[in-house]
């Protein structure tokens, strides 16, 4: 039986207050709410990473995979109430380096640092039931580094997050959706079963465990284009032009930088 295409959503931040600098990548907790009582709508069941990846196991007919990455506080107060609600599972990837301080890598991307969330809040996460992967030492772009300082982040970062957790860490988001074969090489090392970037689109079978694209949701998004985001990784206004055989107009701009915050 072939097996569905999967939308593995990415999200940043939740909170109600979103900063000029960091909009893109902020959903407010009541447009998060309105999304996944959308994906129910659709028809869509959150599963786990390893679902995606154990090729035995039946999926359901639409699934997804939610996924947080950074760890940025407000993540746990205003996502968990939602997907327990819905029961939705998900994986919030953390900074293990970085945990209870505040958003370094931000600063020279945006000109802000955000708070991360404290051990206790991660505890919470994993209380209630959501998986907790890595996202590295110090969110580096990992293809910048030399092979052992890369092979550095990721070790330590899983080892931290397994010590004081006291569960195994899995899986993996590359900081920025930057990886090359070094990289990914280095990943396998370290004994993550998947990696995920940022490169937009759902996953299929055929991906490479170790390079999983996604889908990121943006805060300027309607609801239209979410829904349109999760069947096929494309905005309404992309999929619009698409079908008028014409080439895809930009978003209208926003005050953040294009990169991926990842």
């Amino acid at each position: 039986m072939t097996r569905p295409a999967v939308p593995i959503l990415m999200y940043h931040q939740l909170t109600p207050h979103p900063v000029p600098e960091f909009r893109r990548y902020t959903i407010t907790p009541g447009r998060f709410a309105a999304q996944m009582a959308c994906l129910s709508l659709m028809g869509y069941r959150a599963v786990g990473l390893d679902a995606v990846l154990e090729r035995r196991r039946a999926l359901p007919r639409r699934p997804v995979v939610i996924t947080f990455d950074d760890g940025i506080e407000g993540c746990c107060e205003y996502a968990m109430p939602v997907l327990t609600r819905r029961r939705f599972t998900a994986t919030f990837y953390v900074v293990a380096g970085l945990v209870g301080q505040r958003s370094r890598w931000t600063r020279s991307e945006v000109g802000i640092e955000l708070p991360l969330m404290d051990w206790p809040a991660l505890r919470r996460l994993r209380a209630a039931g959501f998986d907790l992967g890595s996202h590295t030492m110090s969110h580096p772009r990992l293809p910048t580094l030399s092979p052992a300082a890369c092979r550095e982040e990721l070790r330590s970062s899983r080892h931290l997050l397994e010590d004081r957790l006291g569960h195994e860490v899995a899986h993996l988001a590359y900081p920025f959706g930057a990886f090359d074969a070094s990289v990914r090489s280095v990943a396998a090392d370290a004994g993550y079963r998947s990696a995920c970037s940022t490169r937009p689109r759902l996953a299929t079978a055929d991906d490479d465990p170790l390079a999983l694209p996604r889908v990121n949701v943006y805060g300027h998004d309607s609801l239209l284009d979410f829904a349109c985001r999760v069947w096929s990784a494309r905005s309404a206004r992309d999929l619009l032009h698409r079908r008028r055989g014409r080439p895809a107009v930009p978003a209208p701009p926003t005050p953040t930088p294009p990169a991926p915050a990842g």
